[in-house]
């Protein structure tokens, strides 16, 4: 498989990467094609190891950290309501916690795309993961079929402090669910038990009111083809625990942030 093939085949994840670190699939995609664009016209900066996937990550590491592509923070028709967008470039700690805890790099890997030792990597993450636990306890409605998932997924979320609403296995379940208390954060499959889908029960959902949505699915290509509106948050099946820890914390965290500069912009 050629150097351009394996790109090819990262570029979801690198996309899902970016998307996190923005919380907005038009600011993380321009960091992705800026990233790009320095691929086509300097080729040497991928290098010659065999880790296509960490010196990929390691050149958008590089654009992310020199420069701002997206100077709009402004909703656009395209975006989903629920997502939350900042302008600010995600500080070095947060980036370290997602590319040890979402994308499942090494900490030898991580050290190497940030630019820094592998000590240092476990700091970061540890400075993150106090930095993200702190102030964000809330509702969560999770919307599973599957109950050994719905389990697991209830026993991870009320460890990290939070609080579970409900557990829904369909569309309707989980409109009646969250009409009876609204959720702070929904966790939905996207296939679900009878049929129905998850996206159109989040759908149902946001017309009422916003709330951050993160998407847990056995086939996350499908959904990062750049081809329509797509999830800032999506986790693959099977999951890490570390992985959902990782992706709720981020969520919250834009969900807090944007509100702090909304109350600063109106008072």
């Amino acid at each position: 498989m050629s150097t351009a093939q394996l790109v090819v085949q990262h570029l979801p994840y690198l996309r899902r990467y970016a998307r996190a670190l923005t919380g907005s699939q038009v600011a993380g995609d321009a960091y992705v094609a800026a990233t790009l664009e320095t691929l086509v016209n300097e080729p040497e900066t991928l290098g010659r190891s065999t880790n296509v996937k960490a010196d990929l990550f390691r050149v958008f590491t590089r654009i992310w950290n020199s420069l701002s592509v997206n100077g709009q923070t402004e909703q656009t028709q395209h975006d989903l309501p629920a997502e939350v967008r900042l302008g600010q470039i995600t500080p070095l700690p947060r980036q370290a916690f997602l590319l040890s805890c979402l994308e499942g790099f090494s900490e030898e890997d991580a050290a190497t795309i940030l630019g820094v030792d592998v000590s240092e990597v476990r700091d970061l993450v540890d400075e993150a993961g106090r930095e993200l636990a702190a102030d964000m306890a809330t509702e969560i409605l999770i919307i599973e079929d599957e109950p050994l998932i719905a389990m697991d997924l209830e026993a991870l979320v009320e460890g990290l402090g939070h609080n579970v609403t409900g557990v829904a296995r369909t569309r309707t379940e989980a409109v009646k669910l969250a009409s009876t208390k609204r959720p702070g954060l929904i966790l939905a499959d996207i296939q679900l038990a009878d049929g129905s889908s998850g996206l159109d029960a989040v759908n149902d959902l946001l017309k009422s009111f916003e709330v951050p949505v993160i998407f847990i699915t056995a086939y996350p290509e499908r959904f990062l083809t750049g081809e329509r509106p797509e999830p800032a948050f999506l986790i693959a099946k099977p999951f890490q625990p570390a992985n959902v820890s990782a992706v709720i914390s981020q969520a919250l965290f834009f969900q807090q942030s944007a509100r702090r500069r909304e109350a600063r912009a109106s008072a």
